[in-house]
């Protein structure tokens, strides 16, 4: 069965209302019912996503070096980052809950970054290697992607499974801004990157 692409067809998509409208040859054109610009492709989405994943990875560095949560009590001041967290709760035999952080905060973020990268890289390479798979691999992304501030409560949650004494207090700490950022650069680089440019074939 032979197939047409919209693309090949001069065919665009609102990206607001969903309208499919013809923007072959026009250089400025623009959804008839709900007037927002159209676009034929993701303006620019090899480039953004690519700009999104370097700022996670850097922002991946100070988000698990840098303290998450500082407590204070009669006993004194103590700083936590995510990784001791991790530690904490596994030395105190709180595995399940460990695992969990590690997963959400640590494991997740990195396979987020490296699945996003391989699609961007194989997109600008105009790749046809295992498109099916690439394709299935950016819905999962993008899957995991609606759960992304699970991320973030969980290290909330971490924060409340700190055991302090009376009059204490707990504080967010650098650590917390640079972990909620990588969260959010992930999942702009998901929405940035265009998974049609999985099938270069339909450009021509």
């Amino acid at each position: 069965m032979s197939t047409t692409s919209a693309l090949a067809l001069g065919l665009a998509r609102c990206s607001w209302c969903g309208l499919a409208c013809e923007a072959r040859g026009v250089a400025d054109a623009h959804c008839p019912r709900c007037h927002a610009a159209l676009h034929l492709r993701k303006p620019a989405s090899i480039e953004r996503t690519a700009a999104w994943l370097v700022t996670a990875t850097l922002l991946y560095v100070p988000a698990n070096v840098l303290p998450v949560m500082g407590t204070a009590s009669v006993l004194g001041h103590e700083q936590h980052t995510i990784v001791g967290g991790i530690a904490e709760l596994w030395e105190s035999g709180s595995w399940e809950l460990a695992a969990i952080v590690f997963v959400a905060s640590i494991a997740v973020p990195i396979l987020k970054v490296a699945a996003l990268t391989l699609l961007a890289w194989t997109a600008a390479r105009r790749s046809r290697w295992r498109q099916l798979d690439r394709a299935r691999l950016y819905r999962l992304v993008e899957t995991v992607g609606h759960w992304s501030m699970l991320d973030v409560f969980v290290v909330v949650l971490l924060v409340g499974m700190v055991r302090f004494g009376a009059f204490a207090s707990v504080e967010p700490e650098p650590g917390l801004l640079a972990f909620g950022a990588v969260v959010i650069a992930t999942m702009l680089a998901t929405s940035s990157f265009d998974p049609r440019l999985i099938w270069p074939e339909d450009d021509g």
